[in-house]
């Protein structure tokens, strides 16, 4: 069974940091992309940041130079970590494992308010 399990979302100021957790289990971890989506109220889910089993990254032109993803093979973790962030990157984030062409696991999400 696939689990992928969200940590670190919660309330932040504008201008501000967090850092999301991945924790996932049931899968051969390395061998996936792993990914951050996030969605706002009555808006689709978009991709934030994505890593390769390779290492290498991809981000939304929005997150570039603020946020980082970075992974862990050995725990079977990925992170996002988020600075200076902004009131309009309130939303559900969550954590996606894919592996093509058809395999993609989402975790449950998790919620970033990001407001004074």
């Amino acid at each position: 069974q696939v689990q992928l399990v969200e940590s670190g979302g919660g309330l932040v100021q504008p201008g501000g940091s967090l850092r999301l957790s991945c924790a996932a289990s049931g899968i051969i971890f390395s061998t996936y992309i792993m990914g951050w989506y996030r969605q706002a109220p009555g808006k689709q889910r978009d991709l934030v940041a994505r890593i390769r089993n390779s290492g290498s990254t991809t981000y939304a032109d929005s997150v570039k130079g603020r946020f980082t993803i970075s992974r862990d093979n050995a725990k079977n973790m990925v992170y996002l970590q988020m600075n200076n962030l902004k009131p309009e990157e309130t939303a559900v984030y969550y954590c996606n494992a894919q592996k093509f062409p058809s395999e993609s696991f989402w975790g449950q999400g998790i919620q970033v308010t990001v407001s004074s």
